[in-house]
């Protein structure tokens, strides 16, 4: 064997290298030249060094995976880079890990990221502070890397801190306007508190590790002693389950803390691509299936997920119906196809779940760009009833973001018509057949809004103004082009995860089987899966067919219907009223308890002592300066009488 080569606990092969550190430091670098270009003025060198130090890291990316693959099943590639924490028992080393999980991870990064990347230098041209957004970009997929790389829990935690942080910085780039500002506070604060869950589960796992005798938070330790963990204490593993969870939902933009993505659409359309395609929206489902032996020690646990994910995919589905705005749209999409994913790992398919991220950083990534293209055409205008037979001059835009609409319906043979349909099959064949029913009717919603947005956008009679049509035009070649990569991947991405005895079969789960728990589940007959197949399949096509019906074949028909629905129109519309029912819940009440501390506490007492101090040591300094008056013959009198005093004190008290 290779002196590389080495044996784990688990009897894995493990190829020591020092070529995974190369994969965040590049866009680091990129994230360090950009600064320099930004305090500088000179934009030109993140033309370059932007999209290039994330093509850098996708080739290193792609040289790491192939080195994976020449390693046995189950096997991985490890970096060392430095010791960190050692603290007692606890040791912790900054490791970087490449498996079957981090593999998938990490091409989709780099990649969807490099083509995010080139999309921006059309899309931002025209921007003053383009290289200052090349920058944060580079730095939030050197972060999102950082976490999935990640060989422990604590450094993951990194990224997962350093993508919060880029989020607050990519959603309110344009700053000046203060929507922007505060929709990228929206985003820090909400993250903040799934992140505390996320620190407080941390914290009683290596506890609970200490106990048994191994203070560990790497991946590899925490997988091997799951089953002593859950022998010892099974209450405390569901409650670490629980709380990771919490913090899943704030960075996948679950319920109840899915709030702050609509909002993230004030940032630029590559952030939004960016960050709710391929990124951070993925990172909770990822922590997950990561941890996917500790989960599946709790039932209990899984169940709270697998019913998270199911109701999030359906309320978001909901809002989606009545929204205008395209971005928008996608944005209460992303949320329920995040809860597709959730819904997927919560039943036990964490494959399934994984393999539902990967084509869902394709197509969404398409649409969000999509939308982007159509951006630059209509001069920021976003209303899908202002546009209309757009086809006829952004005929590229057109066919793809169609293909991406497909997609996401989940019509066969592309790309989420196997992994949504995988997720479906888990969650009917482990016994949840209502959260399958709810899934089922997310699917139907999404395949019906996404049509929708298609037909009023690019089909129909032309709404655009005059002004805006006199200058519709395609967008360019930097803009197009990763359109018709991410419409070819959209396309074929599915083609990984067959059904069982068609071709290659699920050459997906296969992949991912030695890295990922295995969750019993009842088996079912293949005429079943052909029935949930078919009805799934059914329902996408019925969604479309509902959109073709109200919005090209009779277009007065959703008027009609929204007026007979009024009140349900309106609560959609609204959203639930949920931001306002967390403005009177927490937000009004913290800020009443802030003013309290800062007018009274802090203005009134703290403040009141100290300058009260100062007034009285002012205003009574001219008597004690009276006493300081030079005379010695004064002050052996004043110590004189001080000892009488003293001594008559005394013998009174004697």
């Amino acid at each position: 064997m290779h002196p590389e080569h080495a044996h784990t606990a688990a009897e894995a092969v493990v190829l020591a290298t020092s070529l995974l550190r190369w994969i965040p430091l590049l866009p680091l670098i990129g994230f360090g030249i950009g600064v320099f270009a930004a305090s500088t003025n000179r934009r030109s060198i993140v033309h370059i060094t932007g999209p290039g130090s994330v093509l850098l890291a996708f080739v290193v990316s792609v040289i790491a995976v192939s080195r994976l693959w020449t390693l046995p099943a189950g096997g991985a590639v490890v970096d060392n880079v430095f010791t960190w924490i050692s603290v007692g028992m606890l040791h912790l080393d900054m490791t970087f890990r490449v498996d079957a999980l981090t593999s998938v991870m990490i091409l989709i990064i780099t990649g969807i990221g490099f083509l995010i990347h080139l999309y921006s230098l059309g899309y931002m041209h025209e921007d003053a502070d383009e290289a200052r957004f090349f920058s944060y970009l580079n730095l939030f997929v050197a972060s999102m890397l950082v976490l999935v790389l990640a060989d422990s829990l604590p450094v993951v935690f990194i990224g997962w801190e350093g993508v919060g942080v880029c989020s607050y910085l990519l959603i309110g780039f344009w700053y000046q306007d203060m929507a922007n500002a505060d929709a990228g506070r929206k985003a820090m604060i909400t993250n903040r508190i799934g992140d505390a869950a996320f620190l407080i589960g941390m914290f009683i796992l290596v506890w609970a590790m200490h106990d048994l005798g191994a203070a560990s938070l790497r991946f590899e330790d925490l997988n091997r002693m799951a089953p002593q963990l859950g022998a010892a204490a099974p209450h405390l593993v569901t409650a670490v389950c629980l709380l990771l969870l919490i913090g899943a939902t704030g960075k996948s933009a679950q319920i109840p803390l899915y709030v702050w993505l609509p909002d993230a659409m004030a940032g630029p359309t590559p952030v939004s691509a960016l960050i709710h395609a391929a990124t951070m929206v993925t990172a909770g489902v990822y922590m997950i299936a990561r941890l996917s032996p500790l989960y599946v020690l709790s039932p209990a646990a899984l169940d709270v997920v697998a019913t998270i994910g199911a109701v999030t995919a359906l309320f978001a589905a909901t809002m989606a119906l009545v929204q205008n705005d395209l971005k928008k749209i996608l944005a209460y999409s992303t949320i329920s196809q995040i809860g597709y994913m959730v819904l997927g790992v919560g039943v036990g398919s964490f494959s399934g779940g994984v393999f539902h991220l990967m084509t869902h950083a394709c197509f969404k990534a398409l649409l969000f760009l999509g939308a982007g293209s159509v951006m630059h055409a209509m001069s920021g205008e976003l209303d899908i009833h202002k546009m209309g037979n757009l086809k006829a001059k952004l005929p590229t835009t057109r066919w793809t973001f169609l293909v991406g609409c497909l997609a996401i319906a989940g019509v066969p043979p592309l790309a989420a018509f196997f992994s949504k349909d995988m997720i479906l099959e888990a969650a009917f064949a482990s016994g949840h057949v209502v959260l399958w029913f709810i899934g089922l009717t997310a699917a139907g919603m999404t395949a019906f809004y996404m049509f929708r947005a298609y037909f009023l956008a690019f089909e129909g009679e032309s709404r655009v103004d005059h002004h805006t049509e006199h200058h519709l035009h395609e967008s360019p070649p930097p803009m197009t082009i990763p359109l018709m990569v991410l419409a070819v991947l959209s396309i074929v991405a599915g083609w990984v995860g067959l059904p069982h005895g068609i071709l290659w079969g699920d050459a997906w789960g296969h992949y991912l089987a030695p890295v990922l728990a295995s969750h019993e589940a009842h088996e079912i007959a293949g005429s079943t899966v052909l029935l949930l197949t078919l009805v799934t399949t059914g329902v996408a096509l019925g969604g479309i067919f509902l959109a073709y019906s109200f919005y090209l074949k009779s277009p007065g028909t959703a008027d009609r219907i929204a007026e007979r629905f009024h009140g349900i129109y309106v609560l959609l519309w609204n959203k639930y009223w949920i931001d306002e029912l967390y403005d009177r819940l927490f937000i009004t009440p913290y800020v009443i308890v802030s003013k309290f501390f800062w007018k009274v506490v802090d203005a009134m007492l703290i403040d009141g002592v100290v300058n009260g101090v100062g007034v009285a040591v002012g205003k009574t300094s001219d008597v004690w300066r009276r006493l300081e008056s030079g005379n010695v013959q004064h002050y052996a009198a004043a110590m004189l009488i001080g000892a009488v005093v003293t001594c008559g004190v005394y013998w009174w008290l004697a």
